[in-house]
């Protein structure tokens, strides 16, 4: 993972540098601790999967969140019920950490950790019947996600990234998660799930970078994050986010050497507009073309 920033966080039992620049991880938490926000994310992404897939390619009622016609902002039953799925576990096992849903708002915590929820990431592809939606895990400090998962129940894919893990588990097997070496803008292949990005200026930041990359392709959601870490995509561009949208693609995607960032190179994890590129290389060339805009 050369290049990558370094965990934050590592398990108390285990020292040394974090990757081959020799830099070493920045803070450490029990071991037990670690366990436990792995194994309750787990849990959260299983107690999600029956909800979704339980509507899937089914004859599901939407209603729209925008309630005028200047939009169109999706949600289902099963948006809603999968994060009350999730919420429930969080009752049982974590009591003391607050809450951040996209269904559900903001429920507050006493302890210095929040989950990031969102119970189906690309709501307008799950009605549409394309597997490119996901259900997103995360848990964050005071300074952005340590820990998260990108999980696609249909495909039966679990991308996961924090505490010194890369990981994808899925029909295949498991493997390591690791994005794809630097190389040039001109040989890049770019996503983003709206066309129209967000403002004029924005749109055309990034058709600046789109006309500069090799191929561009859109649509995919949050699986265009997952397809960063794997090592198949070499950025996604977005405006507009929430913290929802991007906390759980940050961990996964820095945990296997990607960088994630605003428009101005700085701090992603509460949303707006968001650079995600497979290494620092391309993510200073793509990000010249974005700042200021």
């Amino acid at each position: 993972m050369t290049g990558a920033p370094p965990a934050r966080y590592r398990p108390t039992g285990a020292g040394g540098p974090s990757d081959q620049d020799g830099r070493f991880m920045t803070g450490t938490l029990p071991d037990d601790l670690v366990q436990d926000l792995v194994a309750t994310a787990h849990a959260l992404a299983d107690a999600a999967r029956p909800e979704t897939l339980r509507h899937f390619r089914r004859d599901i009622a939407t209603d729209d969140k925008t309630g005028d016609e200047a939009g169109f902002d999706p949600v289902t039953e099963a948006d809603r019920a999968a994060e009350r799925a999730m919420r429930a576990v969080l009752a049982a096992r974590r009591p003391e950490d607050a809450i951040l849903g996209e269904e559900y708002g903001h429920s507050p915590g006493t302890s210095s950790l929040t989950w990031v929820l969102d119970p189906i990431d690309g709501t307008r592809a799950y009605i549409a019947g394309a597997p490119t939606w996901g259900v997103l895990v995360s848990v964050r400090d005071a300074d952005g996600p340590v820990f998260g998962l990108i999980d696609q129940p249909h495909i039966n894919e679990r991308f996961e990234g924090g505490f010194g893990v890369a990981r994808l588990a899925g029909p295949r097997g498991e493997s390591d998660l690791r994005t794809r070496a630097a190389r040039p803008l001109s040989e890049a292949i770019l996503m983003t799930t709206f066309p129209e990005v967000g403002s004029p200026a924005e749109r055309a930041g990034f058709e600046a970078v789109s006309q500069a990359a090799k191929l561009t392709r859109y649509g995919m959601d949050c699986y265009a994050y997952a397809l960063v870490a794997l090592g198949q995509v070499d950025l996604v561009i977005e405006a507009g986010l929430n913290s929802y949208d991007i906390c759980a693609p940050i961990a996964v995607i820095e945990a296997a050497g990607g960088r994630v960032t605003d428009w101005e190179g700085g701090p992603a994890h509460e949303g707006g507009r968001v650079i995600a590129a497979a290494n620092p290389q391309i993510h200073a060339e793509a990000l010249a073309m974005l700042r200021g805009r």
